[in-house]
């Protein structure tokens, strides 16, 4: 179970970089729509797992390999907006979430 700080934490994290992503994915990823379903943080809040969903892009894991490039400037940016907040900006660690296409699968098995 995570400790009150750190879900404090990742909510600030999770909640500033969906404003980061919406303002710049046309410049950073190609105008690709990126939404941040989850972030977990580690005990010493010094690593954040940031869970990705992404729509309306063909190939998710390339999209992926995309945010995990351009990582360095997503910390930087957060670092900007939440630097005062927190004492150490986490290293970001980026996850594909798939439970939207789970979803959607067990949705057509039971239709069919």
């Amino acid at each position: 179970m995570a400790a009150i700080r750190q879900e404090k934490v990742a909510e600030l994290i999770r909640r500033d970089l969906s404003v980061l992503f919406q303002q710049n994915s046309s410049s950073w990823f190609a105008g690709m729509f990126i939404s941040v379903t989850q972030v977990r943080m580690s005990p010493d809040l010094g690593l954040a797992k940031v869970y990705l969903s992404f729509m309306a892009v063909p190939d998710k894991k390339v999209a992926l390999e995309a945010v995990r490039q351009e990582g360095w400037r997503v910390r930087k940016a957060l670092s900007d907006k939440i630097g005062k907040q927190v004492r150490v900006i986490p290293e970001l660690n980026f996850y594909l979430d798939d439970s939207i296409d789970y979803y959607e699968s067990i949705n057509n098995a039971l239709n069919q």
